[in-house]
């Protein structure tokens, strides 16, 4: 939360800030519990319906997304909204193409066996069916007006934890998603006409489950394997 208080620092204006809330540590552990059982409860989803999406919802998802932090606070990322079945349908065929090099020439024996288990292929009509596509664009620098370039910084670093947020936004708002990294990506700037600094980052589809959905049977690894603590 921030007030009208204002100070200058290095000739850079400073507004106040003020946590919202600041609770008990028997508030915190709870609050951060079930925070953490509702994010396991997420799945990546491979079936969609086609039931529309407004586009508002989008349009707070991207909102919410892009409140992630960036390195100077360059905010290095773009992220392109599809809901065009025709433009949606270029792009399902531009990513099985890639998808079937990738798994007859590309992976290898090991990658394909380690994918066994969540009964992926090259074969993605997710792409079309979901009512939505998002794809993330990471801009690796960004030319002004004048045509001058100017850097960003730890991109990677800052379109991934944006695409964090985002995940975590289409689950709150009821909605499913998958991150789809068809190898490479160059074909999504073509098609959507991007500029040449901007790279494609992850591609997700955006809407409801379908009636009937299954998902692997796997679970996340325990918090002594994921974790040290030095206390």
């Amino acid at each position: 939360m921030h007030d009208s208080n204002i100070i200058l620092i290095n000739g850079y204006e400073h507004i106040s800030f003020h946590q919202d809330a600041v609770y008990s540590g028997e508030k915190m552990t709870e609050r951060s519990k079930a925070y953490f059982e509702w994010l396991d409860r997420r799945r990546s989803i491979r079936m969609f319906s086609d039931k529309p999406v407004p586009k508002a919802v989008i349009e707070n998802l991207i909102r919410a997304a892009s409140t992630a932090p960036s390195g100077a606070h360059k905010q290095p990322w773009t992220f392109c909204a599809i809901s065009d079945p025709e433009m949606k349908s270029k792009i399902r065929v531009a990513a099985e193409a890639e998808e079937k090099e990738s798994y007859e020439h590309r992976m290898s024996e090991r990658w394909k066996k380690d994918l066994e288990p969540l009964g992926t292929d090259m074969h993605k009509p997710f792409l079309e069916t979901a009512p939505w596509l998002i794809v993330a664009f990471k801009k690796v620098y960004e030319i002004d007006e004048a045509g001058q370039k100017h850097n960003n910084y730890y991109v990677n670093e800052s379109v991934g934890i944006a695409c964090g947020f985002l995940i975590s936004a289409i689950h709150h708002a009821g909605l499913v998603t998958l991150t789809h990294t068809p190898s490479p990506m160059n074909f999504l700037g073509e098609l959507l006409n991007r500029p040449a600094y901007e790279k494609a980052f992850i591609l997700f589809p955006v809407g409801y489950a379908a009636d009937e959905v299954y998902v692997p049977n796997i679970h996340r690894k325990p918090l002594e394997e994921v974790s040290r603590f030095y206390e």
